[in-house]
């Protein structure tokens, strides 16, 4: 059980570094990701039902995933529509979308290749924790390229300062909306390793999942204050394990499962209030600081 719970916090923290890239650094609540996380897990386990490679299937689910992105960066940058309503009107659309591909509710993948085939001979779950670390190890890394680019540096500047921004000359509405096509391209991405991991793809699969990006975040920030980017980054996967293992204590102790959502929400809400609540306690465990590149 601990072994799995490690797995999945790997595998969870895709979809946080997914959100880190929206909602810290493009400062835009994106809710898209309730629905491009199992439009990514629904494309993947379609398409590996209909014989593609597991490889090929999630690489489907990330185009997919960027597709739902790209439609949310639309309605807000050229339709004006509210930021939260934009996500909202995407994330319901796709639950037709995910009808449409997999025609019905659910999909398994029982007796189908999966991505994970390579690393049999390992001991249980230990095939997700190496898959995990190594796709981890290839986002982080080339989520890093990427903002030490000209392009990568305009979209910090966006999320930083629009109006300053716009005064250099970036076009920021270009910048938000490749912000929502890498993003979800993320999401999509830990959709589809998810459900390979579990076995089947849902079309509610995605309720409730920005509560445990959020967890992933939020544990990362109170946890580690003085940071560079680079060091958010692997502060957020540690922040994911450590919420799969809160969550393992959980079930652990004997609650239901069937409410383990309500304890989700919770240990999110504990750690929201944690930085107020040291404030007042004038507690000085960590450092103030933000992030630095």
């Amino acid at each position: 059980m601990l072994i799995s719970a490690i797995a999945q916090g790997f595998l969870w923290a895709i979809l946080g570094i997914g959100i880190f890239t929206t909602y810290r650094i493009l400062k835009f609540p994106d809710l898209t990701v309730e629905g491009s996380f199992p439009l990514g897990s629904a494309v993947a386990v379609t398409a590996i039902v209909s014989g593609i490679d597991p490889i090929l299937a999630t690489i489907l689910a990330i185009i997919a995933g960027m597709g739902a992105g790209l439609v949310t960066g639309l309605l807000y940058t050229k339709g004006k529509v509210p930021v939260i309503l934009s996500g909202i009107l995407v994330m319901s659309g796709l639950h037709s979308v995910m009808l449409f591909v997999m025609q019905r509710p659910n999909l398994s993948l029982l007796n189908q290749p999966r991505i994970y085939d390579a690393f049999n001979a390992l001991p249980n779950y230990f095939d997700v924790v190496i898959v995990g670390i190594s796709v981890l190890v290839l986002v982080i890394s080339s989520i890093l390229f990427f903002f030490y680019t000209s392009v990568g540096q305009a979209y910090i500047a966006t999320g930083d300062n629009e109006s300053m921004a716009r005064s250099l000359g970036i076009q920021t509405d270009n910048m938000k909306m490749l912000g929502l096509v890498l993003s979800n391209g993320i999401f999509a991405l830990s959709g589809a390793l998810v459900a390979q991991s579990n076995g089947y793809a849902d079309v509610n699969g995605g309720t409730g999942v920005i509560v445990i990006g959020l967890a992933s975040l939020i544990i990362a920030e109170v946890m580690f204050k003085e940071v560079t980017l680079g060091e958010r980054l692997l502060t957020i996967v540690i922040g994911s394990v450590l919420y799969q293992l809160l969550i393992l204590g959980v079930i652990r102790l004997g609650f239901d499962t069937t409410y383990i959502r309500i304890f989700s929400s919770t240990i999110l809400a504990v750690f929201l209030m944690t930085p107020q609540l040291r404030k007042s306690l004038k507690l000085d465990m960590f450092s103030g600081k933000e992030e630095r590149l």
